[in-house]
């Protein structure tokens, strides 16, 4: 097996990796899983069911934009529960060719999950999505900042 000695990854934004913490493990992890999928086309199959995914945030929202490539409204679900925002898709596709000499038919599955933990207090109803060309875009309304008030200390008589 030929090793590149410049390691080769199919990640475009390197920036984003940098940020992260843990970026130099998950390098190595990738790059672990890249020469498996090399050798073994089942592995590079499954590491291509989990969609690319950006979180940006402004003072008022929080907005999440995934890759969805192939996959229509149908395909996708969006789910809150206790400040986790859950997307959740399957992708199915088949393809039958039929010939004089052969009768051919492929099917490829895949599933994926992805979460991003929101701010409490975020409810379903501040949430909008739209996806359109294989992105789905997720807009969550920030909830506003509780107020505090405080309270008056009296002296015990």
């Amino acid at each position: 097996m030929n090793k590149p000695m410049v390691p080769v990854t199919t990640d475009r934004n390197v920036a984003r990796r940098e940020a992260n913490p843990f970026a130099f493990l998950q390098q190595e992890i990738d790059r672990l899983f890249d020469g498996l999928s090399r050798n073994f086309p089942a592995f590079a199959a499954a590491g291509r069911t989990l969609p690319s995914m950006d979180v940006s945030e402004t003072d008022k929202t929080i907005e999440i934009t995934a890759e969805l490539p192939g996959l229509e409204q149908k395909d996708v679900e969006l789910n809150l529960a206790d400040n986790l925002l859950t997307i959740r898709g399957e992708k199915k596709n088949e393809r039958e060719e039929k010939n004089e000499d052969y009768h051919l038919v492929e099917r490829s599955f895949g599933s994926f999950a992805r979460s991003v933990e929101l701010p409490a207090g975020v409810k379903a109803e501040d949430i909008s999505a739209e996806i359109s060309k294989g992105v789905l875009k997720v807009t969550v309304r920030k909830p506003e900042p509780k107020q505090s008030k405080q309270i008056e200390i009296k002296t015990a008589a």
